[in-house]
This record gives structure tokens, C-alpha cells and sequence, in this order.
């Protein structure tokens, strides 16, 4: 029912395009990229020396020195600081790095424009990993691409899509030991998946025991064919006929109290490009179309605004998007020029030396930025 034409190149993570040199992957201090006076480059050096030094001044390894991170990112977390002096090295570097990547906020936005990014993957947890996984693998046709357990804490991944990881927008769903029902609240809207025959794979979802929440049909005010289904945690899917995409998982639904104020945080400080904005005086609603790129091709987030509603519950199943970047730091400079919550400072994660920077959306919702370098390498 979901046919996929081959990703554009356009739309792929270029690993080339990605290089630089190991010093500046450690301390983010490119010189060159920053086009700096001679008085900034020398600050820069400087800045660049102390780090070096540090390493040798508290006897401790700078980069697997994170702050511990949670399971939601799909990574193990457990690697302890390595002593005192780790802590007191980590804290002077990361001043240093901090002063040393500082730029002017006009040109952290502009970067943000041109930043390389896409949405990789959706979290959110389940209570039965192995019937989710059927369900989505037998009904809705994904693939299911990887799997990982985690036993010494206590929870279980799997990715699941329509194509590669390293190419496509994947949902990462995540089982947590003994945990068999969640909350998803009234914040969280719908996963949206494009087939070419919508009454078709309802009929199949329906064979298959699944729930249809709505039958086939127009739109309401348009003449996209849709239909909406649920998965067995009560998890919405909006299906939506369309010709051959490359990418069929082609929407997250988000529910945010101020719609012009979430268009400007996301265009400002996530670099998106606002594809279209429709309002339904009728039903009383107004929805935005924001990614990067057309929503044919790409998968894109969609905000909606229900007149007159400012808060949402976000319940406790809904977990995040993650976005790719090519620098963690700035992408965390952005947003806090924008006025969004940066709640994980950017650095490497423990043991594997993922570069991450986690933050909030002006109405809460969650979003974590992954080194694109880092990335490629950990599906390695």
C-alpha cells in the first residue's frame, strides 16, 4: 500500500560535506569558519592552547566527561565521571569552548539558515514492544531497522520506517521494563503516513484487528483523501493518499497555544521553512506546515491552533523529534537568542562522544540536535 520512490540526494546527509579536523570536532574552535580579526584569532588560539592544557592540568579525558543523559535519546547512559578532577576540567572547558564559539547573534541566526538539517526520528514509548512492532510492520508496512536492548537499565529500542536511517524520518519507540500503559495527554496530535490507496489499507488494518477512528474520505475543507487509525497504545496515524513518496512518514502533529509565536521560534531557531498555513474559521482551528523540505518529498512538522486553547496536557508517552545539525553549540546559541529553553547543554554523550544539545519549544514540546558527523557514525 505505501510505495517509495528513491530518497533525492538532495534531502541525504552528505558525510564529505560533514569533514573537519579533529581538533575543531573536539573544541569547536574553526577559525576559518568564523572569519575572525586578527585580535579574535589570537583570542581564539589562545582559548584553543587552554583547552589542550587542561586535559594535562587535571589529569582527565575532556571528551568522555558528559553530563549523564537520559534513555530518550536511545543511547546507554551509565558511564560515571571519572573523579573530582574531571569535573573541575569540564567545567573550565566548557567555559572556554563557550567563550571561544560565541558569535554575534545576527550571525548564529543567519548560520541557522544554512545549517544542514533534517528531522531523523520520532520517541515515544510503548507498552508492548513486540505487538507495537506488528502492528506497525503487518498494517502500516515499516520496516522494522534495528533493535536494543538495554537490561542494565532497564529498557528496550526499535527503530522502525520506510527506509534507512541515515536518509529517512524513523520513529524510535522505547519499551521501559514493566511499564505497560502511558498517558499521551491532549497535546500530541497524530503521525501522519502517506499511501497511495487509503480505503485499501484501512480495509487491511481493519483484517488485521486494528482500529479505524475514521473512515475514508475528503478532508474537512479540502480534497486529500484521509482516514485515521490507531495503534494498540492509542497512538493516532493520519493516512494520506498520495502518489509515490520517498518519504511516507511524512508528518508529526503537535497541538501549541500560540501559533505565530511557534512559527517564528521554529523558523528563528530551528532554521524551518513555513510550507503553508491554512485557517478553518469553521472548525475553529488553524494549522502551519513547517520542515525542510516540500511536504511531498520530506517529512514535516505540523502545528495546530484550536481557537481559544492556550495549554495542553503533554501527558507522559510523547518523548521528542530529533533534528540533525553540523554544529550542536551554535544550534544551542540560536535558541536561546529566540527565547526557547535549552535543557541539555551541548556536548558529547557519555561512551559514545554523540555530540547532543536538548530544548523546549515555547509551549514545552521537546526537541534534541545531533552532530550529523556523529550520527552517521553511530549507525556505523
Amino acid at each position: 500500500m505505501v510505495r517509495i520512490i528513491p530518497m533525492a540526494s538532495s534531502i541525504r546527509p552528505s558525510l564529505s560535506s560533514f569533514r573537519f579536523s579533529a581538533a575543531s570536532s573536539r573544541s569547536r574552535l574553526s577559525l576559518s569558519s568564523l572569519n575572525p580579526s586578527p585580535t579574535l584569532s589570537f583570542l581564539h588560539l589562545a582559548s584553543a592552547i587552554i583547552l589542550v592544557n587542561l586535559g594535562f592540568v587535571f589529569g582527565c579525558n575532556l571528551e568522555n566527561s558528559a553530563v549523564p543523559q537520559s534513555h530518550l535519546f536511545g543511547v546507554k547512559s551509565s558511564m560515571p565521571l571519572r573523579g573530582e578532577c574531571n569535573s573541575l576540567a569540564m567545567a573550565a572547558a566548557g567555559n572556554v569552548v563557550q567563550a571561544s564559539t560565541a558569535a554575534a547573534p545576527e550571525d548564529v541566526l543567519e548560520w541557522v539558515k544554512s545549517d544542514k538539517r533534517r528531522l531523523l526520528h520520532v520517541v515515544y514509548r510503548v507498552g508492548d514492544l513486540d505487538r507495537t512492532i506488528k502492528f506497525y510492520t503487518e498494517c502500516l508496512g515499516m520496516k522494522l531497522l534495528r533493535k536494543r536492548d538495554i537490561p542494565e537499565e532497564r529498557y528496550t529500542n526499535a527503530f522502525l520506517g520506510y527506509g534507512p536511517e541515515d536518509s529517512h524520518f524513523v520513529i524510535e519507540l522505547t519499551y521501559n521494563y514493566g511499564v505497560d500503559k502511558y498517558d499521551i495527554g491532549s497535546g500530541f496530535g497524530h503521525f501522519g503516513v502517506a499511501v497511495e490507496d487509503v480505503a485499501k489499507t484501512v480495509e487491511l488494518i481493519k483484517a488485521k484487528g486494528g482500529k479505524v477512528t475514521r473512515e475514508p474520505g475528503p478532508v474537512k475543507g479540502g480534497s486529500t483523501v484521509i482516514a485515521f487509525v490507531e495503534d494498540p497504545d492509542g497512538y493516532k496515524f493520519e493516512l494520506l493518499e498520495r502518489g509515490p513518496t520517498p518519504e511516507p512518514f511524512c508528518q508529526v502533529m503537535l497541538r501549541v497555544g500560540d501559533l505565530d509565536r511557534s512559527i517564528n521560534f521554529y523558523e528563528k531557531a530551528f532554521g524551518m521553512e513555513l510550507l503553508r498555513k491554512r485557517d478553518n474559521p469553521e472548525y475553529k482551528y488553524t494549522i502551519a506546515m513547517l520542515g525542510y523540505g516540500p511536504e511531498d518529498k520530506s517529512a514535516v512538522l505540523e502545528l495546530t491552533y484550536n481557537y481559544g486553547v492556550t495549554e495542553y496536557d503533554k501527558g507522559n508517552a510523547y518523548a521528542q523529534i530529533a533534528i540533525g545539525t553540523d554544529d550542536v553549540y551554535k544550534t544551542a546559541e540560536a535558541v536561546k537568542l529566540v527565547g526557547g529553553k535549552v535543557t541539555r547543554e551541548p556536548g558529547p554523550l557519555p561512551g559514545i562522544n554523540t555530540k547532543i544539545t536538548a530544548c523546549l519549544d515555547p509551549d514545552g514540546w521537546k526537541s534534541v540536535f545531533v552532530d550529523n558527523v556523529d550520527f552517521l557514525k553511530e549507525l556505523e
